[in-house]
């Protein structure tokens, strides 16, 4: 039963500099590496998804796993986040289901296309395309697994069980191609479409924002906002008055709105500047905070009805001077129902429809022309001479002293010079900013394809009314509300890195081609008409001794079995074959001229380029096996070098442009290629756009070529990076040529909102194209919905939202079913955890001194998991591991000393063993509802309460029944603690897999599973209610008492004559008496508890006789002795010790281990109690 461990002093992980703690690791750090080596070397996790739960499997809990970005080590929050998703799917595997959890990586987007431009030098878009559109991509394709061996490294010693190897990654073409079947999907469920809207542009990146983006980037800002005149053309000297917060948009003025049942006043005022009156039209109710309380008077009032229609001079005539469509619609007033009159403005709305989505609407409904003055990068457009190629809100940058403000002031100074500045004042708002690069956004009119949220708006609603959401209220206000406000999804981006729109648009017909696939898009690809076959040669002379032959020039013809082989495949080869091309070596060659006699029509070509490997000659003449010793995986072959030697790499990218070359020059011819065994293997990983690990796993499946064996292929171009795989990244997917019969198909460039990408998270990492396929069909509820996600609580508009529109949209329902959502974790100071400010602990550091069982048991045991901020405490954490594993360790100290070999008592009536596994099953019932409710902290806390009944009460009261010498109850006692802790650790193991594992290894029965994670959830039974209420009665009379003897300043040690209470069974009278030292207990009427503090002679004599047992043990500590030790105990005292003694002499020899008791005046210690006084010293024996 008992399983002794020993701690591992050697590390389970290479050291490296990125993620090595700066602190020497202690015990318990050494002690989990231990667990998570013994879980490596015996592959716990896959058995645990092989069978779950030490039974056989209830089914599979469908589990999805939100993609990290990796350009960066993981931070506190991604352990929290990863900490919720480790300790759901291991209870539910203990509960016998299986729970895959596949590791995914998050690789498009701006944030790291932002990091690219910072590390490249880059500051636009045009700076990239000049670098170059594959360079910059090359670029964040390395950049986007940088510090992903760091990651492998962490995550597992996080505690978490995830398949970090079969991972997926969003910028795969198979997850790519599920992203172009579910925008396809969409389009033909009539929910996506291309529009003409403003939208929220960052002028930096160049492209357009999702509504959500924007959301992450609002913060308040000091801008100028600016009252400004607009003559009318009919009423002489009178203008009407428009405010606005964006001066850089009235250069696009072209009309203004008013509400028609508004009341409007007329105000007359001096000129201020020639002394006639001058006339401005406002809302009434705006009068007197705009013109104060005198200095003007007004002439009378108007609905706004009588203004609509009327025309005004613009603020600026850069617009008026250009020709286009429409003018007789410009600068004139228009109702609009959003104009209102409040705390600010006119009541006469400014309108710019190509920065406004309001000032849009109105110009759509009326005509009015969409006229753009600033270009995509932020700038007036050249047309706006007085400005042009002035950036309209940069970004602050104090050094260069630029201010998001400049374009504003200098519009306004020539709004002063012009006589048309009214007022300016300074303002404080909300103002969006990019949330990758902090530049100020711009509301802009531009094309951009969106997906019809609004059309299955009260959808998703209903959807969401069936998530059980972790908070409620964060599902149910928060993300709720957000649901209720949804617009339209705009989900393209004019950017480079991420997967592209599969969008072409026919060159004549303007109509769009959309394609769910690969296949589909190859169908437009123009064919050739070619076939292919490919087949290696007959066998040869080094073949039969199987050496390397792999200098041209060597005589290495076809033996006599080759020639035969070759005949032999004249079945399998059509007769009318028109090309037959070899690579020129001898064995090649031969082939070719045998296939010759069977194909006589055939015309022979020798190319290079589909020759052997080029070997260094010092493998020439030897064994193929001892190359192949110079790689350890099949990944190797393409990355590894030798010298003087080509990898699979360099064969593949030069039978790579053999087969796209020939692919061009030959149209509708039978073409049969003779090759070498690995040259013609690569060239099959090309036709298929095969990755290294791919071509791998084909290889396994289809074998190595046969000699003579000819194998027919299809092969259709397509979008493929410098290794020939499938690479629907741009520029490749740019530069592939689609035709619709003669008509030439053109991509639209743009790329996909990365948002769109995570949310098709579900079907990209099983690469689904609407077939059921790797147990995952979504029309019939196969591995989806997910029964658990997990993110933080800025998800609500990012990934929740993201899965649920397009889960929703595809399959009417949402793709989760339960939702925890995290909090924020915080400096313990309440601020941001801060690099720069050091104002958190290094994740590495806490691993390595307090534990990560530690940190996991302290982060799900906090408000955190439950949505709120929370502030990380190393102190607080150092403090749990203490009450928890500490604790639990020295409880487990205490049953390793006195168990052994010998069978337990399944059964006891003792008072204590009962209590104590009626807890241990009401922590089952608590623990097992918190798991399921989702509700980690109710399934984390009652561990700590339980470790304090067991060590701090339970372990303290069976001490002497531990080492007593009843053999019956000292089993009966071990056995309870056996089952206690056996129950604990598998409690334990979803928080705190660790030590669950080592506590389960030491005592575990022979019977048991080999780890604690492979084992089934306890089933708890029925629990014993009256026993711990009455349980928590005695604690609680034992507390006041103590309290009592403290304020009596009566020590433990010193017996007291009783103890008064409520009324108890004399078996729990037997714990007050001995936990208390008292000698009777009294029921009192009132069920107060007192105790008796007056102290008899006898009961003095037995205290000081108590105060010598508690040294003399102190005593044995000092001097090393280990329990099972016996002394020689000597004494000197007078007589009054004596006799105190001699009443009390075999509790003391009984206490300290002492076989012979002897007085003598030749002693070390004194112990002074009273009016008792004893010297002593011990030998041992």
């Amino acid at each position: 039963m008992n399983e002794k461990i020993k701690n591992k002093k050697e590390k389970t992980n290479d050291d490296d500099s990125a993620v090595s703690a700066t602190k020497e690791k202690s015990e318990v750090a050494l002690r989990e590496e231990a667990m998570q080596a013994f879980w490596i070397e015996h592959d716990i996790f896959n058995k645990s998804l092989a069978k779950p739960g030490g039974q056989e499997a209830k089914g599979e809990y469908v589990f999805y796993d939100g993609p990290p970005f990796a350009t960066g080590l993981p931070h506190y929050g991604h352990i929290l986040a990863g900490t919720i998703k480790d300790a759901i799917p291991r209870f539910w595997t203990m509960n016998g289901h299986k729970v895959r959890r596949k590791w995914g990586w998050d690789c498009h987007g701006l944030p790291l296309e932002n990091l690219i431009e910072k590390k490249l030098g880059l500051s636009t878009k045009r700076d990239i395309e000049e670098y170059g559109i594959k360079n910059f991509n090359e670029a964040a394709r390395g950049a986007v697994m940088e510090y992903a061996d760091d990651w492998k490294k962490i995550v597992p010693r996080m505690g978490r069980f995830v398949d970090m190897e079969d991972d997926y990654k969003t910028m795969d073409s198979t997850y790519t191609e599920s992203v172009w079947f579910i925008f396809k999907a969409l389009h033909e469920r009539g929910l996506v479409y291309e529009g003409f809207k403003s939208m929220h542009l960052c002028p930096r990146c160049g492209t357009t924002l999702s509504n959500f983006e924007v959301n992450q980037g609002y913060k308040d800002i000091k801008d100028i906002s600016v009252y400004v005149e607009l003559p009318l053309l009919d009423e002489e000297r009178t203008s009407l008055l428009v405010w606005t917060t964006t001066p850089w948009t009235l250069p696009g003025n072209m009309a203004v709105a008013v509400h028609q049942d508004y009341e409007y006043a007329v105000v007359e005022k001096p000129d201020e500047g020639v002394g006639e009156s001058v006339r401005f039209i406002v809302a009434k109710d705006r009068v007197k905070a705009i013109f104060g309380e005198e200095g003007y008077r007004i002439v009378e009032t108007r609905k706004g009805a009588d203004l609509i229609g009327k025309k005004y001079r613009p603020p600026f005539t850069f617009v008026q001077n250009q020709d286009f469509v429409g003018k007789d619609k410009a600068w004139t007033i228009y109702h609009a129902d959003f104009v209102e009159v409040g705390e600010e403005g006119t009541g006469a709305v400014h309108i710019a429809p190509a920065y406004g989505d309001d000032d849009m609407k109105l110009a759509e409904e009326n005509g009015v022309p969409v006229i753009h003055h600033v270009n995509e990068s932020g700038h007036f457009m050249d047309f706006v001479t007085d400005f042009a190629g002035q950036l309209v809100k940069p970004k602050d940058d104090q050094e260069a002293e630029i201010s998001h403000m400049d374009a504003d002031i200098e519009i306004i100074r020539t709004l002063a010079s012009s006589g048309k500045l009214f007022a300016k004042e300074k303002i404080t708002h909300s103002y969006p900013h990019c949330w990758r690069c902090d530049t100020p956004l711009l509301n802009y009119a531009t094309t951009s394809w969106f997906v019809e949220v609004t059309k299955i708006k009260d959808d998703l609603v209903e959807a969401n009314n069936k998530v059980n959401w972790i908070p409620e209220h964060v599902g149910k206000n928060r993300f709720g509300k957000w649901l209720d406000g949804a617009r339209d999804w705009a989900i393209s981006r004019q950017r480079y890195w991420g997967a592209p729109l599969p969008i072409w648009k026919n060159t004549e017909t303007k109509e769009n081609k959309i394609f769910g696939n690969l296949s589909e898009m190859q169908e437009y690809v123009p064919k050739s008409g070619n076939e292919y076959f490919v087949m290696r040669h007959g066998e040869s002379e080094s073949n039969e001794k199987n050496i390397i032959s792999a200098n041209k020039n060597n005589e290495d013809g076809l033996t006599q079995k080759g020639r035969q082989q070759v005949e032999e495949a004249f079945k399998t080869i059509p007769k009318d074959v028109d090309i037959i091309i070899h690579s020129g070596f001898l064995r090649t060659k031969e082939t070719a001229e045998l296939l010759a006699k069977h194909c006589p029509d055939a015309k022979i070509i020798e190319d290079d380029r589909i020759r052997e490997f080029d070997i260094s000659d010092g493998y020439e003449g030897k064994l193929w096996k001892e190359y192949s010793k110079e790689f350890s995986t099949w990944e190797e072959r393409y990355t590894k070098v030798l010298p003087g030697s080509e990898n699979r790499l360099d064969v593949k990218r030069r039978t790579g442009a053999f087969l796209y070359e020939i692919e061009q020059k030959y149209k509708c011819k039978k073409i049969l290629i003779v090759g070498h065994g690995g040259p013609i293997s690569t060239l099959l990983s090309v036709a298929r756009g095969l990755t290294i690990e791919q071509s791998g796993e084909t290889h396994v499946v289809e074998g190595y070529f046969k000699n003579a064996e000819c194998r027919a292929f299809r092969f259709t171009p397509m979008p493929h990076n410098d290794k020939y795989e499938l690479d629907f990244h741009r520029p490749y997917i740019d530069e592939i040529e689609l035709y619709e019969g003669e008509t030439r198909l053109v991509r639209v460039l743009d790329v996909f909102d990365c948002w769109f990408e995570s949310g098709s998270m579900p079907y990209g990492q099983r690469h689904y194209l609407g077939e059921a396929k790797n147990s995952f069909d979504p029309k019939k509820g196969v591995g989806f919905p997910a029964q658990f996600i997990a993110e933080g609580i800025d998800q609500t508009r990012g990934w929740f939202y993201s899965l649920l529109v397009l889960g929703t949209a595809l399959f009417g329902k949402s793709p989760y079913e339960n939702v925890i959502v995290n909090g924020t974790i915080l400096a313990e100071d309440g601020r941001k955890m801060s690099k720069s400010l050091q104002n958190y602990p290094d994740p590495m550091d806490i691993a390595n001194t307090i534990g990560v069982d530690a940190m996991r048991f302290y982060l799900l045991s906090s408000p955190v998991v439950k949505g709120e901020d929370f502030n990380f405490s190393e102190k607080e954490v150092l403090e749990l591991q203490r009450k928890n594993i500490g604790r639990l360790h020295n409880v487990l100290a205490m049953y390793e000393m006195y168990t052994d070999d010998q069978e337990l008592k399944t059964d006891s009536e003792h008072v204590l063993d009962r209590w104590i596994l009626t807890r241990l099953n009401q922590l089952i019932a608590e623990i097992t509802a918190g798991y399921k409710g989702y509700e980690l902290d109710k399934a984390t806390r009652p561990i700590t309460d339980f470790i304090d009944d067991l060590s701090v009460w339970y372990l303290r009261r069976s001490r002497d029944r531990l080492k007593g010498e009843d053999v019956e109850d000292k089993k009966r006692a071990l056995n309870t603690l056996q089952k206690s802790l056996r129950t604990l650790s598998l409690l334990m193991a979803p928080a705190m897999p660790f030590y669950a594992e080592y506590l389960w290894r030491a005592v575990k029965s022979k019977d048991d599973v080999e780890s604690v994670h492979l084992a089934s959830w306890p089933e708890g039974k029925e629990v014993d209610e009256e026993i711990i209420h009455t349980m928590s009665t005695v604690r609680n009379v034992v507390t006041t008492a103590l309290e009592a003897r403290t304020k009596s300043a009566i020590k433990v040690r010193q017996p007291i004559a009783g103890v008064i209470g409520p009324p108890l069974t004399d078996e729990f009278i037997g714990l007050v008496l001995d936990e208390l030292n008292a000698k009777e207990y009294r029921e009192s009427e009132s069920g107060d508890v007192r105790i008796d503090t007056n102290l008899t002679v006898e009961l003095l004599a037995e205290g000081a006789v108590r105060e010598l047992m508690r040294t003399v043990q102190d005593k044995r500590k000092t001097e090393g002795l280990e329990p099972q030790d016996n002394i020689e105990l000597v004494i000197d005292t007078d007589m009054v010790g004596k006799e105190a003694l001699a009443n009390h002499q075999a509790l003391l020899t009984k206490t300290v281990g002492a076989t012979n008791l002897s007085f003598a005046g030749k002693t070390d210690e004194e112990v002074a109690v009273g009016k008792f006084s004893f010297r002593f010293s011990i030998r041992k024996l």
